[in-house]
């Protein structure tokens, strides 16, 4: 059985995932949490893979690569950890990634003047290019990502994930 648009049902892998987990000898297994932490895992996951298969292959981008990209062109210019915090990863990994936008010359690295420590990145004019030929069709993805449900929907949705989020923000 499918999830349907008004009645959601749970398919049959998520109906066995959730089987073998009240299986597990976890003192107080919670059904509704391993559900809402499941799907919005397999969700995030899938529209990962969908976005890097046909969009962003055409600029052998990854999705941290884009992620970090496209909060380049909405800042211009980010100190490194600033950059690692929007995009949810470590610095360490913001770094590689910088390494490999650098080497497409897409950004640039400065340090700053005063305190050699501080990193900055800056995104260049091909930069601003890749994404903006990108991004019309990433947010195609976007927008088919939420198409069966309505606006006050999508609305209700955004303010629930955004809560999820808020548990975990240290």
């Amino acid at each position: 059985m499918e999830r349907k648009h008004k009645n959601f049902h749970l398919n049959e892998a998520e109906q066995d995932t959730l089987k073998q987990l009240k299986q597990m000898p976890i003192e107080s297994f919670h059904t509704e949490a391993a559900s809402v932490a499941t799907t919005l895992y397999r969700s995030a996951q899938q529209l990962r893979l969908k976005m890097e298969k046909e969009v962003l292959s055409s600029y052998k981008l990854s999705w941290t690569a884009f992620s970090i990209l496209y909060d380049l062109w909405v800042w211009d210019k980010l100190e490194t950890r600033k950059l690692a915090q929007l995009s949810g990863i470590s610095t360490a990994t913001a770094s590689n990634v910088t390494n490999t936008l650098e080497k497409k010359k897409l950004c640039f690295r400065s340090t700053d003047k005063r305190d050699r420590r501080l990193v900055f990145v800056t995104i260049t004019e091909a930069g601003k290019k890749a994404i903006e030929e990108l991004y019309p069709d990433f947010h195609k993805g976007e927008i088919e990502l939420v198409a069966g449900l309505s606006n006050d929907e999508q609305k209700t949705l955004s303010a629930l994930l955004k809560k999820v989020a808020d548990n975990l923000t240290t």
